[in-house]
């Protein structure tokens, strides 16, 4: 099994013992009794210019730990007061060490949108994620069948929840295209060696209408990056590691966004 498929069973195995807690009607019906979102993720990447997504991750399967010492909520105030439009937490607990009080407590101490970046192999992760407080969901398209994709957007829909909708490569773009996904993200690194190649960003790009938000994510490292990224018709980046790895994270962001 690749990583992938390893981290899409491990969610599978969490949210079946998350069920015998709070069960799967509970968790809808508490989903559901909440007001419905604005779509405020997709609002906040749609604002002209190039968006930032900040990442607050402390580990990755690829690099182990990234940040030994993570203070997450003043990680996540530092994002917003330096320019963030908008924040993503890592919830997967294993080879990510997330959390999803991470989530819940980052969502309630920031005024922009939160993306609940995980794993999602389950509707009822898509619930969850709106008690935790997210206004988005990350979903990939190479864990996911056709007719689940096209459910989980249709229950984001319903809870005014946007989705990132992630893809490798041109059938995981068109995919999503198809399954009426208003934001897609193409991964630069590839999740079954690791390896990171941004230009896979600018080859996919024309694939995505227009009128979908794209999103180009991993493997931003500096202001050039962002550049190319720019030129190719990116509306924004998802960056982490280089932020979290910067001694100064206002500074680096600063230097990202072009603002010195």
């Amino acid at each position: 099994m690749t990583i992938l498929d390893t981290l899409a069973q491990s969610a599978s195995e969490r949210t079946e013992a998350a069920k015998k807690i709070i069960s799967a009607d509970e968790m809808k019906a508490r989903a559901l009794s909440q007001p419905k979102g604005s779509f405020e993720f997709e609002a906040a990447l749609g604002t002209g210019g190039i968006s930032f997504i900040c990442e607050c991750k402390k580990a990755s399967p690829s690099k182990g730990i990234i940040a030994e010492h993570f203070p997450y909520l003043d990680i996540a105030k530092q994002y917003e007061k330096a320019g963030a439009d908008c924040i993503s937490v890592l919830t997967e607990p294993t080879k990510f060490l997330g959390s999803n009080d991470y989530l819940k407590q980052i969502a309630s101490a920031v005024s922009i949108p939160c993306l609940r970046k995980d794993f999602t192999v389950d509707e009822y992760m898509i619930y969850e994620a709106k008690l935790l407080g997210a206004k988005a969901v990350l979903l990939i398209c190479s864990i996911l069948s056709q007719q689940q994709l096209e459910n989980y957007l249709s229950i984001c829909n319903d809870l005014g929840l946007s989705a990132l909708v992630e893809a490798h490569d041109k059938d995981e773009v068109n995919a999503a295209v198809s399954a009426g996904a208003r934001i897609i993200g193409v991964n630069n690194r590839n999740l079954a060696d690791f390896s990171v190649d941004t230009d896979n960003s600018r080859r996919l790009r024309e694939l995505v209408p227009n009128d979908v938000l794209f999103v180009s994510e991993s493997g931003v490292k500096d202001r050039s990056d962002i550049v190319k990224l720019e030129e190719a018709g990116a509306d924004a980046v998802l960056i982490g590691e280089a932020l979290m790895r910067a001694q100064s994270i206002s500074a680096k962001l600063a230097e990202l966004r072009g603002v010195q």
